[in-house]
Order: structure tokens, then C-alpha cells, then sequence
């Protein structure tokens, strides 16, 4: 006989791969970061789409110390999510809003290093930078945000990543960059900064490179890692065309429909 948890996962990634909404998950499995991570890996394990990076998520210092968690959390995510700047993407109910972060494609040459890592050490790893979108909900009829464990044992609430131009590494001013996503269309703009990102952008990298190798993890190529938002959730408050940019790395957009 399947276990509850078993069950679950499969009934998620049904979700996940028919793009469906289904009943809210037992809080058991979603409460606690750590149960919320079985989950997450299980699921993950269970789809068959290439995995092409990585996202940090609850990298905001206020929301980790509001929602009482200890550090962020990272999710795998697959290539179906992963689109070029400008292309349209579908909301529901339980969309939860959209973000503007930094990426960082790294080069598979990682997964060889031993050691820890650092901010400093990280950048040798690092191929190219660029902007990029992220659009966040979940696969059940659920909406706002509780624990890090709601989001992220539903795929780490990913739904899509927009990327934008990416641009060879070089070493910039990333901790303390403006950032601004705009839907002119219905007059919406927020303002951010890079130094909402877990203090850093190379910090969140940091973090997730270590969680990697903690969890064992191991890609055969590069990767990316998207490091979180540098604007909050911002809310999704009409349709249209969406543009986020980031100060020295250029903009992402995203058409909302």
C-alpha cells in the first residue's frame, strides 16, 4: 500500500506537469521546513523534465525572522519553467505574485570542488549574470504565505523564470544595486535593491551552493541558481507586459495573461 506521502506527491506532480489546481496539502507535510523538504525531493524525483538550476527562496531577512524560520530554503527547477524575457505567462487563483531577482549560471566545474564555500570562492564558479523574472503560486487552492514549508514543498511555489540577456561575470557593485518592476499599463511600479537579497546576491549563491553539496547533489552541466527576490512579492495587479530591471545588469519581462 502507498503511504499518505506517496500519494501526495503524486497527486502534486500531476499538478505540476498538467498545470491543475487540487486541495490544500496536510499541514503535516507542510509546516515544518523539514517535512516540507521530503516532500519537495520526493516530488522532484518524480519528473522527468531536465533540471536546469536552482532558485533560493525566503531570502528576505524581515520574512525570515516574521515567519520565525532560520535560514531560506532552495528548489530544483526544470526546464519547463524556464522561458526568454517577454514571453506570456498564464495566472490563476493561486498565483501569488511576481519578483525580480539575479541569476548566476554556474559552471558545472563545482560539483568537483571539495570545500566549503564562500562569497569569495563562489565567483570563480560563475560563468554569466543576468536579470531575471520569477512568477510564484501554487498548485492548490491556497493563497498567502504562513511558513517557508508552504511554499516550499510545492515546488518551491516556482511557476515560471523569465530570463533576461545574460552577460559575462565580472566583478560588480551586486549587493547594492537598484531595482525597479513596472506594469505601466495599470500604473503599478515597486522599487528594490540587491541588498534585500540575503544581504547579498553572492550570499543566497553561497547558500545554495552549500545546500547542494550538503544534499548531494549533482548536475552533469551548468546550472543556474536564481538568488531571490530583490523586490518582495509584489502582487499582481492586472494583466500585461511586465518589466523588471536591475541597475547595471539590464531588465527581464514578463507579458501577464
Amino acid at each position: 500500500m502507498k503511504s499518505e506521502i506517496e500519494k501526495l506527491s503524486n497527486k502534486l506532480v500531476n499538478a505540476f506537469i498538467n498545470n491543475k489546481i487540487i486541495a490544500p496539502l496536510p499541514s503535516k507535510f507542510t509546516k515544518k521546513l523539514s517535512e516540507a523538504q521530503k516532500l519537495r525531493k520526493l516530488c522532484e524525483s518524480k519528473v522527468s523534465d531536465p533540471i536546469i538550476g536552482f532558485k533560493a527562496a525566503g531570502t528576505g531577512i524581515p520574512v525570515i525572522k516574521k515567519l520565525k524560520e532560520k535560514k531560506p530554503f532552495y528548489a530544483a527547477i526544470f526546464k519547463r519553467n524556464f522561458l526568454k524575457s517577454g514571453q506570456k505567462v498564464k495566472i490563476n487563483k493561486s498565483t501569488l505574485g511576481i519578483e525580480l531577482e539575479v541569476c548566476y549560471l554556474i559552471k558545472k566545474q563545482f560539483f568537483s570542488f571539495k570545500g566549503l564555500i564562500t562569497m569569495k570562492n563562489a565567483t570563480k564558479y560563475i560563468s554569466h549574470m543576468a536579470p531575471c523574472i520569477e512568477v510564484i503560486g501554487y498548485r492548490q487552492r491556497k493563497k498567502g504565505i504562513t511558513s517557508f514549508g508552504d511554499l516550499c514543498s510545492d515546488f518551491g511555489a516556482n511557476v515560471k523564470f523569465l530570463i533576461g540577456k545574460k552577460q559575462k561575470y565580472r566583478k560588480i557593485d551586486i549587493g547594492n544595486l537598484k531595482t525597479n518592476i513596472t506594469n505601466k499599463k495599470i500604473s503599478q511600479s515597486v522599487d528594490g535593491n540587491t541588498n534585500t537579497v540575503y544581504i547579498n546576491p553572492l550570499n543566497s549563491l553561497r547558500f545554495v551552493l552549500n545546500e547542494l553539496k550538503k544534499d548531494k547533489v549533482i548536475l552533469d552541466k551548468d546550472f543556474y541558481v536564481f538568488t531571490g527576490s530583490t523586490v518582495g512579492v509584489v502582487p499582481i495587479l492586472g494583466k500585461g507586459l511586465y518589466t523588471g530591471k536591475v541597475s547595471v545588469l539590464g531588465c527581464a519581462k514578463a507579458i501577464i495573461h
